[in-house]
């Protein structure tokens, strides 16, 4: 069998998450329209009968480091080329940004197998334009596989899991085949708190904002969770609980629906709203709220 590592990156927004999922067949990493929403790395276990391949779900790369979760987030990205086996650099569109030239230089120092995968080409009228910026993309680096993708709609996936799996070692398995993810329910479940924040409050969206769960217990017929949502400033707390706190119980109803589907039993949700001046741009505040990948 063959099993490994394989590091998703690429800027954000590009649909890494997005093509996580869709190759483990379930919603691992949340996924919304606005940028970085993805913060930490996170393993997607796809295992078939070909072997084992370890998704890495990683933050955007991005040339900002003004505060302290930006670096956090640069971090993260940076270090999941360490101890992979195969890279899968994911972009959208036909063209190259000046960020690119970036992540080619670490490409180059990590010397890993690449495969360049093309995203949204659903959306490219020219089929053409693809084939010439293939050829031009391989004069560039030598990448072991160019393929056009669809992350959203499955287009070419199943190329792209076997171009994966030819490029990586033998060997056991590394974890238990009926394992999806490493990241325990109670992770998965603020995560989920956070995509449906993202999602209803779309540009009012404070960028400053991440959820903490207080209290997780379960029991045998219901699971309760009690979850803050911490913010830097009382204005942005206020965008969070909306008029009469109608946002919070918005958000509530959505993430409870989901977090049923998650771990498939009745769940209790309790949110509240919280502000911890300047967390962001605090290690130490970082680390406190899970920021230590």
């Amino acid at each position: 069998m063959n099993c490994g590592y394989v590091a998703l990156i690429g800027r954000p927004n590009v649909g890494k998450s997005t093509l996580m999922n869709h190759l483990l067949k379930q919603k691992i990493s949340i996924t919304s329209r606005k940028p970085q929403t993805t913060r930490h790395r996170i393993l997607g276990i796809n295992t078939t009968e070909a072997g084992q391949a370890i998704y890495m779900d990683t933050p955007g790369m991005h040339d900002s480091e003004k505060r302290a979760l930006n670096r956090y987030l640069n971090r993260t990205a940076d270090t999941t080329l360490l101890g992979v086996d195969v890279v899968v650099w994911l972009i959208d569109g036909l063209s190259w940004h000046e960020y690119d030239e970036v992540i080619f230089k670490k490409l180059e120092q990590a010397g890993l197998p690449v495969i360049l995968a093309v995203n949204k080409v659903d959306k490219v009228k020219d089929k053409d334009a693809i084939l010439a910026f293939f050829a031009e993309a391989q004069h560039r680096f030598p990448f072991e596989h160019l393929i056009p993708i669809s992350a959203l709609k499955g287009t070419n996936l199943d190329q792209l899991e076997n171009a994966v799996m030819q490029l990586l070692p033998e060997g056991e398995l590394i974890y238990p085949e009926d394992q999806i993810t490493d990241r325990p329910e109670r992770f998965l479940c603020a995560e989920i708190v956070r995509e449906k924040l993202t999602r209803r409050l779309g540009d009012e969206l404070p960028y400053a904002l991440t959820v903490e769960i207080e209290r997780y217990e379960e029991k045998p017929e219901i699971t309760k969770i009690y979850a803050i949502i911490w913010v830097e400033r009382p204005t942005q707390k206020n965008i969070v609980i909306g008029k009469e706190g109608e946002m919070l119980k918005k958000v509530g109803t959505d993430a409870r629906h989901d977090i049923e589907k998650l771990i498939g039993q009745k769940v209790y949700l309790q949110l509240w709203a919280k502000v911890k001046k300047g967390w962001s741009d605090n290690e130490r505040a970082l680390q406190n709220l899970g920021f230590n990948d």
